[in-house]
């Protein structure tokens, strides 16, 4: 459904707010290996936040909830879920993927799991089981966004929070630069969604919009610098490793974090929504 290294997994690496060595009293960016930068970089963005149980900010998990990641990928938002205690549902097309996550769910401490191989048109799920419904990088790739929406507001409760990703539009120009022409052919991305389209889109479903916000600029600018390296993902490069060294030396200067959600807004990789399905059918 999506690449293999949109979602940072948060169960493998350190954020700034655990184990990453003590802050920069000036910077307030805390010590940390190069390799953990993409990761260091999504908890700077609100992702995986573990002091406040959040899995994205303002999207807080406890025990008591039910997630249902659509699309899941790696797994890093299932497992971080999952350590919070809650029961957890994985969804992804691929079988490999959802088979590695099922394994690494069984020792974890979520009060109950499952996992589905779906396409999500339709989800193999009953309506209103999910207090937390998560659906990242998956839009930009289905023939019907209209109806796997539809889905998502489907198995959600009613009251239940919503966090939904989609690549920007400006990065999605560049790529058509700088990435292979696959990048934009089935089953990769088959279409650019505008901003307001995001909004218009999840509104359109039946869901109320909470906010709209961007982040990503550094995997952004990995994307197109990997492109350019010609090597497999998961393969080092002189230049990608140069990227990694010289993004963590700007986010430990004095303004690092500043010109951090600056670039953020202005050419994110991603653009996301938090919303929320209204606790009556506003249909009737």
């Amino acid at each position: 459904m999506k690449e293999h290294v949109d979602s940072p997994n948060a169960e493998d690496f350190p954020l700034p707010d655990q184990k990453a060595g003590s802050a920069n009293s000036e910077t307030g960016i805390p010590e940390f290996d190069v390799s953990w930068l993409g990761l260091v970089d999504a908890g700077l963005s609100g992702w995986y936040l573990n002091d406040s149980d959040e899995v994205f900010r303002g999207v807080h998990i406890s025990a008591d909830d039910v997630v249902v990641d659509v699309g899941c990928g790696d797994g890093g938002a299932v497992l971080f879920c999952a350590q919070r205690g809650a029961e957890v549902v994985a969804v992804d097309i691929d079988a490999n993927v959802i088979a590695d996550i099922a394994a690494r769910l069984v020792n974890s401490s979520a009060r109950a799991h499952a996992t589905h191989v779906s396409d999500s048109d339709p989800l193999p799920l009953a309506d209103g089981i999910a207090t937390r419904v998560i659906c990242s990088e998956v839009l930009e790739h289905v023939d019907d966004p209209s109806r796997v929406l539809s889905e998502l507001v489907r198995i959600g409760k009613p009251g239940a929070i919503y966090l939904l990703t989609v690549p920007d539009p400006l990065h999605e120009a560049m790529q058509k630069h700088v990435a292979p022409d696959s990048y934009f052919e089935k089953p990769n991305h088959i279409r650019i969604i505008e901003r307001e389209q995001f909004a218009e889109m999840v509104r359109q479903a039946g869901l109320i919009v909470q906010e709209q916000t961007y982040y990503g600029f550094y995997w952004g600018m990995w994307w197109a610098l990997f492109w350019a390296c010609g090597v497999e993902l998961g393969e080092s490069h002189p230049i990608l490793d140069n990227w990694n060294t010289t993004w963590k030396m700007v986010l430990k200067t004095r303004r690092g974090l500043e010109l951090k959600r600056k670039l953020d807004q202005f050419m994110p990789k991603s653009q996301l929504i938090i919303a929320r399905k209204p606790q009556v059918d506003m249909s009737l």
